[in-house]
């Protein structure tokens, strides 16, 4: 049975709409009622931007097999165990018959690019290393099949995020792909290598303008961090849980 990817497509270009535009939405109110969070840090704070992304993963659950998994998306049921911590609060969770089939993280990156950059990926890391650290320690039930562990990033297309970036060097050298690369390139090269080190199952990296919140424009920087690659790959790993 071949695999539904569903209407990704265009799922993915409201998904980018409904970001921008939710982003807008919020600093207006919170501008109109007086509050006193400004900036970037009004239209973050509403925490519901990436819901377009979180929509399309629980189309292709269901769709590929999987209508009657357990699929978790309200805080009070998003959290697993860990190995370095107690505990995780995930963005999406998959459990079918007790198991855990995926567990995914939507992230977003808007101007700030600098530290936070850094900050995105650290975070990236420890996450992926520490759920499969109590993976490999039983934390999900003794012989279950690896889950699908993914990460899709919106980053904002503008101008900085574009710009090469140079890094100081004092001691060492970068390695030559971080070599004058823009924040972009920076966040394909995270991705890319977060899947080849087996840390994700699957990774995507959007690129968007602002003004893709009227006609959800977004790009793509290599097939590996693909929306579709990782709409394929995720669909895949739902349709052998199905089987099983």
């Amino acid at each position: 049975m071949p695999l539904d990817l569903v209407n990704h497509e265009e799922l993915i270009k409201n998904a980018v709409r409904q970001f921008w535009s939710n982003r807008e939405a919020a600093k207006v109110k919170q501008t109109q009622a007086g509050s006193s969070d400004t900036g970037n840090r009004a239209a973050v704070t509403a925490g519901k931007n990436m819901n377009g992304f979180l929509d399309l993963a629980v189309a292709l659950v269901h769709a590929n097999g999987l209508s009657n998994a357990q699929i978790c998306v309200k805080n009070r049921v998003l959290t697993l165990p860990g190995f370095f911590r107690p505990t995780k609060l995930w963005d999406m969770l998959v459990i079918n018959n007790g198991r855990l089939v995926a567990a995914i993280e939507f992230k977003s990156q808007v101007g700030s690019f600098g530290n936070n950059f850094n900050n995105r990926t650290e975070e990236a890391i420890g996450t992926a290393h520490d759920l499969w650290t109590a993976f490999r320690d039983g934390a999900f039930g003794d012989n279950t099949p690896r889950p699908f562990l993914g990460w899709i990033m919106l980053v904002e297309d503008c101008e900085i995020s574009r710009k090469p970036v140079k890094d100081k060097q004092p001691h060492f050298s970068v390695f030559p792909e971080f070599r004058d690369a823009t924040y972009i390139k920076r966040y394909d090269l995270l991705c890319k290598k977060l899947v080849q080190e087996n840390l994700y199952s699957a990774t995507a990296l959007v690129s968007s303008p602002k003004s893709a919140a009227v006609d959800g424009m977004y790009n793509t920087e290599s097939e590996l961090t693909s929306p579709k690659s990782f709409v394929t790959t995720f669909a895949g790993h739902i349709a052998a849980e199905a089987a099983r």
